[in-house]
């Protein structure tokens, strides 16, 4: 079984969706299982930018809002990479959009924080609640004054005030 689930991980890493099929088709508990690293294939498969993959796993059933060992969602991990497409479908499927992870980082937070100012659009537009705060206390807006990203800033200072 090991073997079968490396397998399974490396397919995801390749964005090989017609074997992912197959395994899925074979063993369906693999669609939420983590690997050793505590990834889920969703996450996976969202981190390595495969949009078809991703939508094929949540049509099978993948939890959207499963974390990985440091509490990451796909949504985090594709705001933090900056994948608009990947964004947009999980948020229509209903990602949560104000989890945090260990260090109290939102999709909010990393959006702002990598200047992926139309990624906070649409956030907020699903939802993203702009006042909650990482480990360190500070918020979006926090994180976009440090880097002087005006346009986030004024996105969201209307919406902190």
């Amino acid at each position: 079984m090991e073997d079968k689930i490396a397998t399974f991980f490396n397919e995801i890493r390749t964005g090989n969706i017609k074997a992912i099929e197959e395994m899925v088709t074979e063993l369906p508990e693999l669609i939420n299982s983590p690997d050793q690293r505590g990834f889920t294939p969703l996450i996976l498969a969202t981190y390595y930018n495969h949009r078809d993959l991703a939508n094929y796993l949540l049509d099978h059933g993948a939890e959207i809002d499963a974390v990985d060992a440091s509490g990451n969602t796909a949504l985090m991990g594709s705001c933090f990479k900056g994948y608009t497409e990947i964004v947009t479908d999980l948020v229509k499927r209903g990602a949560n959009v104000n989890l945090s992870n260990e260090m109290g980082a939102t999709p909010l937070i990393y959006s702002a924080t990598f200047n992926r100012e139309g990624l906070v659009k649409l956030l907020l537009e699903y939802g993203s609640d702009a006042r909650l705060k990482d480990a360190k206390g500070n918020t979006a807006l926090d994180h976009a004054k440090t880097q002087g990203l005006h346009g986030i800033m004024d996105l969201l200072d209307k919406i902190e005030n």
